[in-house]
């Protein structure tokens, strides 16, 4: 081999080196950018709403900056639970600021449908309390500085889905509700205190808003012209978006079950929705 060929072959070996030492740089900075791109906030939070006092969870990415709409998650007839505080995760992580509500005070859940049941009935009797519970809640959410409150919004689960549905039909303050699977009956609607657009997902299978149910709020909102979309989702019963919710329908013997493809649509129809109203 000449000395000309060894000093061509050297520079060729230098040049691969210093193109992979570069990608190896990049590929670096592109996972601590990724590492870094979202940073999620957690904290628990305090509030008074009428007799209680709720003990919510606020979760946001501190590193976004500037102000944010902001959702309230409201769980299901359990109490607020692990997994209210995982869509409101999921809410953070789409770039909102949200907050995880605490209905019935104190943190109190239930541990079987009895339980459950004597915690939610309140609420079914007196619709007007779901509306006083979730304004506690707006109005504590309102103080965080990345809360832009010109575009505020809250979705239920069950439950929960009930909770926002009347709210929204009483008058709060909010840009927009997403019920999932929630109970359609309620405080009758009224064109002068409506002031969200409304969501509603439906499972078509759902034991427990039967057909005549739903015919029934169509009715009702239609006859103000109210704002609001229905979606139904085919083969999906009560609960559908819950991942837990098949092995509670076999603890209790209840018609709930998990539904991945009524989920995952309902979750982008509700970011549809959001991106709509925001």
């Amino acid at each position: 081999m000449t000395i000309k060929t060894k000093q061509l072959l050297l520079s060729c070996l230098l040049t691969v080196s210093l193109i992979a030492c570069n990608n190896e740089t990049k590929e670096e900075t592109n996972d601590e950018t990724k590492a870094t791109s979202v940073q999620i906030k957690e904290e628990a939070v305090s509030y008074t709403a009428d007799t209680i006092t709720a003990n919510g969870f606020v979760v946001y990415d501190e590193n976004k900056e500037g102000k944010r709409p902001a959702v309230l998650v409201v769980h299901e007839w359990w109490g607020l639970g692990e997994y209210a505080r995982s869509r409101a995760k999921q809410l953070a992580e789409l770039g909102y600021i949200a907050m995880a509500v605490d209905m019935y005070g104190n943190g109190r859940t239930a541990e079987d449908p009895g339980g459950a049941q004597t915690l939610a009935t309140p609420f079914y009797m007196n619709p007007q309390l779901a509306k006083t519970r979730l304004d506690a809640a707006i109005t504590k959410l309102k103080t965080y500085a990345q809360t832009d409150t010109s575009k505020m919004a809250a979705i239920g689960y069950c439950f929960g889905g009930f909770i926002v549905l009347n709210a929204a039909k009483l008058g709060a303050d909010l840009k927009g509700v997403v019920s999932f699977h929630g109970n359609l009956l309620g405080a009758p609607v009224n064109k002068d205190l409506l002031k969200a657009n409304v969501l509603v997902c439906h499972g078509e299978a759902d034991n427990f808003v039967p057909p005549a149910e739903v015919n029934a709020f169509k009715k009702s909102m239609d006859s103000i012209s109210a704002s609001y979309t229905f979606k139904s989702y085919p083969n999906a019963v009560h609960a559908f978006t819950n991942p837990q919710a098949t092995e509670t329908g076999k603890k209790f013997n209840m018609p709930v079950a998990y539904n991945a493809s009524a989920d995952s649509t309902s979750w982008n129809d509700m970011k549809t929705f959001f991106a709509k109203i925001f």
